[in-house]
């Protein structure tokens, strides 16, 4: 899946690999139909299912478990248009591909996604669950904290920089103890993962809320300093410069002001951890997009290429999360999965891509 890329498209991709990270926020509720669509001759351009590139390649079988939980979030909000589209899905044969492909076909209109001047091409990045390894109680390798959202501190509120709650600005309550500062850093970017603890057994953290300070990249502070090279500056280099410099490692992390607060979840097993829809997130099928132009729940075909690679990656995905960093119209972070195979994916991935929204047919 990797490859080797002309220069000037690394380096692109390398100064503005930390701008991905995705940490759920309040989800959007607003469902969008093509008839809502049809005046947005900018944002969105009607498309005949022809036109998708990949759609009659992709395997639907796949996809559609996680459409099903879309379905789940959306018809227990009570939206019709999306109980009736779900309850026609109930009639479907989950085994059969092109049974599948014609329901969509049926009930659907793809919308290409554009910027304001009608361009297509956007970026998309990648993210994943991390597995660390932890204690409930501090000692030995274990010193890092992970914090519960403050008490007594409406969410929303701006609160002080990461150095700045670190050294005692408010009173922080841990909620576990990690190895390792620098993927403590890394979890905060991709806002949920799994805690393996030393007394046994697993604990899921989740988004409980953030300082709302801005997010900065570490990775451009480490290149404009000359600690890294253009090729080292992915998620799996900032790591290893990081322990590589330990007594260095909190200035650098100190350099992003955003501060994440985690929750204890519910142990739900091999399921992922739930998104801002409120379902568990799928692997390669669940995408982080900007609520403000894709309804969260929304079917959305993309096209794109895997992480250094040409190869083709298309596929219909599900908007099911949001992000701090994932801002835009063509704007999107594709979840891998948990653990370092799909860290190594997430890590990596900073590609040209578009996006379809497929928005429902009224009848």
């Amino acid at each position: 899946m990797h490859k080797l890329v002309d220069r000037s498209r690394y380096i692109f991709y390398c100064l503005f690999i930390f701008l991905a990270g995705c940490v759920s926020v309040a989800p959007h509720t607003d469902t969008m139909t093509e008839q809502d669509a049809s005046s947005m001759t900018v944002e969105m351009q009607k498309t005949a299912w022809s036109a998708l590139p990949g759609w009659h390649s992709d395997d639907m079988q796949s996809a559609w478990a996680a459409y099903h939980e879309s379905c789940l979030a959306l018809t227990r909000r009570g939206d019709k248009v999306w109980k009736a589209l779900c309850d026609a899905a109930k009639h479907v044969d989950a085994i059969d591909g092109n049974a599948i492909r014609a329901y969509f076909e049926a009930h659907f209109q793809p919308m290409h996604l554009r910027h304001d001047d009608g361009s297509a091409v956007g970026l998309i990045t990648g993210y994943y669950e991390p597995i660390l390894q932890g204690s409930r109680k501090r000692g030995g390798i274990y010193q890092t904290p992970l914090y519960l959202y403050p008490r007594g501190v409406t969410r929303g509120q701006v609160l002080p920089p990461r150095a700045k709650l670190l050294s005692g600005a408010l009173a922080l309550e841990p909620l576990v103890y990690v190895d390792d500062p620098v993927e403590a850093a890394f979890l905060q970017i991709q806002g949920s993962g799994r805690v393996r603890l030393a007394e046994g057994g697993e604990m899921r953290v989740g988004f409980a809320g953030s300082n709302e300070q801005p997010f900065k990249s570490i990775g451009r502070w480490l290149l404009d300093r000359g600690e890294v090279t253009p090729a080292q500056a992915t998620m799996q280099g900032i790591k290893a410069w990081g322990r590589a410099h330990p007594n260095q490692c909190e200035a650098m992390l100190n350099i992003n002001p955003r501060f994440v607060f985690f929750r204890e979840l519910p142990n739900n097993g091999n399921a992922g951890s739930p998104g801002a829809l409120g379902v568990p997130l799928s692997p390669e099928r669940s995408l982080a997009v900007d609520p403000a132009y894709i309804p969260l729940g929304s079917p959305v075909f993309i096209s794109t290429t895997w992480p250094l690679s040409t190869q083709r990656l298309q596929r219909l995905m599900f908007a099911q999360d949001t992000g701090g960093a994932i801002k835009g119209r063509v704007r999107a972070d594709f979840y891998w999965g948990t653990g370092f195979a799909a860290g190594e994916l997430a890590g990596r991935m900073k590609e040209k891509g578009e996006l379809w929204v497929l928005l429902p047919r009224l009848r």
